[in-house]
């Protein structure tokens, strides 16, 4: 008999696995946002590849403006100006300098650049520096940014903007991802009706369907609906079969009766091997994880709520492994702004509202129970509170986890 996992426990799991989705593939920059960097990036080049300023002014010897002042110039003859796109043409010695652009080549013979703010025109041809200018000064030097060699980019990255940019920097067209996990999102329950249509007497809308596919795509998964089911058992095993055979992983969220939960272990012990039946958490005990062709099947209680919280804390890393990502949790700060009891003996996870007050971070708890999902849908995040632990007081300091931040 399968015993009851910690969340702890459950995450340890889902770290030593070894689930894949297929060898990466490539795709181009534009596709490449938010994308899971299968390889590391390695620059074969200097960016920039030339010495360059990083103002608009002159590009100087330093010796030459040792001392200069604004009652003592340094008195140079413009000898001409670096053109943006092309190398400059000639070569800065003594008591000479040469005008250039932010982001100019910088003219052989110079080490530096005066801002433009700093001289004077006198119209023969001259100018007056009136700032000294040290060697390297409003300066970027070839390599600067990045020189051959050199791990721009480590593998497991989810790929940002930033990151995009960097690429494009290097002359990569093209970047090697891994593949999206695609995740089929199976509903259960004689009460399910579609999201077009008004509900009866004991029926609901098919809020997990629409949840789940949703959660899995902001995972970095490609979600693959598969409808909703009714309780038969016969027709779960033959939707599962169907599922494996075009995905990755299998999501399958039912209702809270008995039958209905063993019919979900029946079917996974069926076509596989059952690793957990149950989780020592609130929301979301009844959670179920097996292997089935060597790939994931999860069973998500049926309820939204309890569903939105298991897909965070365990469907998100679990997605995360299959695309080689380490997820890096970052929890923030926040004062409790009232009391919140626990059930003791199950770790407890409550949505907040965030809200900021002289410097200072609050989390306004959510009163919902496990079936409601609406007052889910305004909130910032959520915090444990431990099982070994009957609440927390008005005024705790809890860490909150971000949806956003992670």
């Amino acid at each position: 008999m399968l015993t009851v996992k910690t969340p702890e426990e459950v995450l340890s799991l889902i770290a030593e696995s070894a689930f894949t989705v297929g060898e990466p593939e490539r795709v181009p920059l534009s596709a490449a946002l938010g994308r899971v960097l299968a390889e590391a990036v390695t620059a074969a080049e200097f960016v920039p590849d030339f010495d360059r300023s990083t103002v608009d002014g002159y590009a100087v010897r330093g010796a030459d403006t040792f001392g200069c002042s604004d009652s003592i110039p340094a008195i140079l003859t413009v000898i001409g100006s670096v053109q943006m796109g092309r190398a400059a043409a000639g070569t800065v010695v003594e008591n000479t300098c040469m005008a250039v652009p932010t982001g100019g080549a910088l003219p052989q013979g110079a080490d530096a650049v005066v801002m433009i703010e700093y001289t004077e025109d006198y119209g023969d041809g001259t100018i007056g520096i009136m700032k000294p200018a040290a060697p390297g000064s409003n300066l970027v030097y070839r390599g600067d940014d990045v020189r051959p060699g050199k791990v721009v980019l480590q593998a497991g990255r989810v790929l940002t903007a930033a990151d995009i940019g960097a690429l494009a920097a290097l002359g990569r067209s093209q970047v090697t991802v891994a593949r999206r996990p695609r995740v089929a999102v199976i509903s259960t329950g004689d009460e399910l009706v579609d999201v077009t249509e008004q509900p009866g007497p004991g029926q609901v809308r098919d809020v997990n369907s629409a949840l789940l596919a949703a959660a899995v795509v902001s995972f970095g998964g490609e979600a693959v609906p598969m409808g909703a089911l009714r309780d038969e058992e016969t027709l779960l095993e033959e939707t599962v079969r169907k599922a494996l055979a075009q995905c990755d992983c299998v999501l399958i969220s039912g209702g809270s009766s008995v039958g209905e939960k063993d019919a979900t272990c029946r079917v996974i012990d069926r076509l596989g091997r059952l690793l957990f039946h149950g989780i020592a958490m609130k929301p979301g005990k009844p959670t179920i994880l097996g292997v089935v062709e060597g790939k994931p099947v999860m069973g998500l209680p049926g309820h939204p709520g309890a569903a939105f919280f298991v897909a965070n804390l365990f469907l998100k890393p679990l997605l995360a492994r299959m695309q080689g990502r380490t997820l890096v949790r970052r929890p923030v700060p926040a004062v409790l702004t009232e009391t919140v009891s626990a059930n003791h003996g199950r770790a407890q996870y409550t949505g907040v509202h965030l809200t900021e007050r002289d410097g200072m971070l609050y989390a306004e708890p959510i009163r919902s129970k496990s079936g409601l999902i609406s007052t889910l849908a305004g909130s910032d995040g959520y915090f444990e509170i431990p099982r070994d632990c009957e609440g927390l007081p008005q005024g705790s300091t809890v860490a909150v986890t971000v949806y956003h931040l992670e």
